[in-house]
């Protein structure tokens, strides 16, 4: 990968990460501190949506977040060309020198 794109692939995966830790903020602080009041107006199951935001909808949503940001992986890897394996490989030249070093002692 060029210098070129390998700037811009970071530039993308720093993207991504932003924006999914400000909807996880939203979720997890906005949802479940600041608008708790107003939310538990609503009920979900049974119990105020401030509070099952609080204990139960944070901890889903960053679970979907998670797969959220796998996906978006992918897809920013097909587009960059960039296999999983190739790029562990390359990525520290350094670690693979000294892995094959200590391989052939």
């Amino acid at each position: 990968m060029s210098d070129k794109n390998a700037r811009s692939y970071w530039q993308a995966n720093v993207r991504i990460v932003v924006t999914l830790i400000c909807i996880w903020f939203f979720i997890s602080f906005v949802c479940g501190i600041l608008l708790v009041d107003f939310l538990d107006q609503f009920r979900i199951g049974g119990f105020k949506l401030g509070f099952w935001m609080a204990q139960q909808g944070s901890i889903y949503g960053f679970l979907i977040l998670i797969y959220v940001y796998i996906w978006q992986m992918d897809k920013l890897d097909d587009k960059y060309n960039v296999d999983q394996n190739e790029s562990a490989d390359t990525a520290h030249p350094q670690e693979t020198k000294r892995a094959s070093s200590e391989d052939s002692q």
